[in-house]
């Protein structure tokens, strides 16, 4: 397989994948993936600025804002300003943001769980176990 080929089977897989992962997220949360991954990073971070948050979801700023503020509504986050620059906040997770988010990711988890019982035997799972590296490299390129 040369690398045109190997890159438009990952990408069918990969956008295949997800697919699936949204449709079952769609159908158990209500929140888009946008929204979730927000919460999560949310949730890694000791306080982060909406415009990182942005710039790591690849939204435009407008549509962060957007998010962040229906968030902030159902009592998932909290704005606090910036101890260094109160022109600047800051975003958290409340306690009930952290239930939810543990919530979503355990049922997310438990749907490729079966997934991988499903359809892959264990030849399958050790390639997919040594191609996350990888995988994870080309998820945080620019």
């Amino acid at each position: 397989m040369n690398a045109a080929e190997l890159a438009s089977a990952l990408r069918i897989a990969v956008t295949t994948l997800h697919k699936g992962l949204r449709k079952e997220l769609a159908e158990s949360t209500g929140y888009s993936t946008t929204e979730l991954q927000t919460i999560g990073l949310i949730l890694k971070s000791s306080g982060i600025l909406p415009t990182e948050l942005a710039r790591i979801t690849r939204i435009t700023t407008q549509s962060m804002s957007q998010i962040l503020s229906k968030l902030e509504k159902q009592g998932m986050i909290s704005k606090v300003p910036s101890q260094t620059d109160k022109r600047k906040v800051l975003v958290y997770m409340t306690p009930f943001g952290e239930e939810i988010i543990k919530k979503t990711l355990h049922e997310r988890d438990q749907w490729l769980i079966q997934a991988f019982e499903k359809v892959l035997d264990e030849t399958d799972l050790k390639s997919l176990k040594k191609a996350i590296p990888a995988l994870q490299k080309l998820a945080i390129v620019n």
